[in-house]
């Protein structure tokens, strides 16, 4: 059990880092330690408000409500990231919905966990937060994309093919891009570092087994989150690139001349 002592004294890790930084001439120190202060205080009030959900006595129906408010503020920092790509908030919006159908279906529906309320938001904050990079990261590939090749769309558009066969390799290669890195995390894991699930399991006292098993459908449950809110992005943002007349939208950049 970490004492206030023992959270006090890890601070002298922020202190080394910050100390890095300076010796170093990064001149990140001050971002360092107002990433710690704002971790800290976010951790608290979270801390707080779990609290009450996680509560015997509590309905579950918080712990849902918990759910779809971190749906919907992901989908508006997923679009507040990258503000160029076209009706992402939206796209987004439906993309960790789906998500969050299909893995806490999965889940919750076969009881691989309990249903309540200190499983229910620690397991879709995994789900949504490991998935928001691969989400963000597809949506700007296919815009990339597409406008890299521009003029091979416009010369297939001219020719009767429809936007779907168009669009279709350069969102398969934007889904390429956006998984890779989830992908190649997954094999690392267990030789390369021990993730956090079940290095705090094991902290936890809980049997390294058990930790193992916990934290293979936690990598499981983000690799399928992952995938899903990736293509659900990739091909709402591509249809969003074309006009209904099948031209390319005006908010597909232009390659510089």
């Amino acid at each position: 059990m970490i004492t206030w002592v023992g959270l006090a004294v890890s601070v002298l890790l922020v202190v080394v880092a910050a100390g890095l930084s300076a010796a170093l001439g990064l001149r990140i120190e001050r971002d360092i330690v107002v990433a710690a202060l704002r971790m800290a205080v976010q951790l608290a009030v979270v801390g707080g408000l779990l609290t009450l959900v996680v509560s015997p006595h509590r309905t579950i129906w918080w712990s849902w409500l918990w759910v779809v408010l971190m749906v919907g503020y992901a989908a508006d920092v997923t679009a507040r990231r990258s503000p160029a790509v076209p009706g992402l908030r939206w796209v987004s919006l439906a993309a960790f919905g789906a998500a969050s159908v299909v893995t806490l279906g999965v889940i919750f529906g076969l009881r691989v966990f309990p249903v309540n309320g200190r499983t229910v938001v620690p397991i879709a904050g995994m789900m949504v937060g490991n998935s928001m990079t691969a989400t963000v990261l597809a949506g700007r590939r296919v815009v990339e994309e597409i406008a890299d090749k521009r003029e091979q769309v416009e010369a297939r558009l001219a020719l009767g093919h429809d936007t779907a066969a168009v669009c279709r390799p350069y969102v398969r290669a934007a889904l390429r891009s956006a998984l890779l890195p989830q992908i190649e995390k997954t094999k690392a894991i267990g030789i390369v570092f021990l993730p956090g699930a079940m290095t705090g399991l094991i902290l936890a006292g809980v049997s390294p087994a058990e930790a193992v098993r916990v934290q293979a459908v936690v990598m499981f449950l983000v690799l399928a989150a992952a995938a899903t809110t990736t293509v659900v992005v990739a091909v709402g943002v591509a249809r969003r690139l074309f006009t209904a007349d099948l031209r390319l939208a005006d908010t597909v950049p232009r390659p510089a001349q």
